[in-house]
């Protein structure tokens, strides 16, 4: 491995509080559609929204058409009637992102991380998969839309975690090889192991497990270990 330079992230479950924000907004959505807010409602979005956007990440179906499929999967059983036109689910879809957005938060300690990696030298690099319109509306809406030297977007890159080009394509903007890159992420497989793959170091993080470490313990904890082992 070479030195470490540059610290990498994901978004979405790492740095950006995803379920969080989507469980505020999912419970709103179903109480103005009349829905039971119930723990099995919610569980069937979330496994809806794992379902379809693997399939729009896998070049199944498009953007769009995921979440068309989210609102087909769950609403029905849940005994909503959905609109029967392509411009009506969009319509409807488009009510859950505006709460969505509304609910959009970074993880405690985000902001503080990444100040201190800047100060302590490193250079800093995001890798997202999703959407580059809404992925960089959510890095300005938390307050983060600064703080990187590259951010790529799997939409923008044209491939997605976890191939090990997306990495590939981070480290060649960045202009490091990616052996100088430890990638930071909330995912084994697409995050972990994928920056593995490519030559990177990666760390596993858990935000919502209870007891584990915050990000920025384990960052810095991790960053600290790597400078002393040179």
């Amino acid at each position: 491995m070479g030195v470490l330079r540059v610290v990498c992230f994901d978004l979405d479950g790492t740095l950006f509080d995803h379920r969080g924000s989507a469980q505020a907004a999912a419970s709103h959505f179903f109480e103005d559609l009349g829905v039971a807010v119930t723990a099995s409602a919610l569980e069937s979005w979330f496994a809806a929204e794992d379902e379809h956007f693997e399939r729009w990440r896998s070049g199944q179906i498009s953007f769009q058409e995921q979440r068309r499929e989210r609102l087909r999967t769950v609403l029905p059983p849940l005994g909503y009637r959905l609109p029967s036109d392509l411009e009506g689910l969009d319509a409807l879809f488009d009510r859950y992102l505006s709460l969505y957005r509304a609910a959009w938060r970074a993880f405690p300690g985000s902001m503080s991380l990444l100040h201190e990696l800047r100060g302590r030298g490193y250079r800093l690099g995001l890798l997202t998969n999703g959407a580059e319109a809404q992925q960089l509306d959510k890095l300005a809406r938390i307050g983060l839309d600064d703080v990187f030297d590259v951010v790529c977007v799997s939409e923008r890159i044209g491939v997605h975690k976890p191939d090990e080009r997306a990495f590939l394509t981070l480290a060649h903007e960045l202009g490091v090889d990616a052996s100088e890159c430890l990638f930071v992420g909330d995912d084994q497989a697409h995050d972990v192991a994928g920056a593995q793959s490519a030559g990177m170091r990666g760390l596993l993080i858990d935000n919502y497990a209870e007891g584990a470490a915050d990000i920025e313990t384990a960052v810095l904890a991790f960053v600290s270990e790597s400078r002393d082992a040179r």
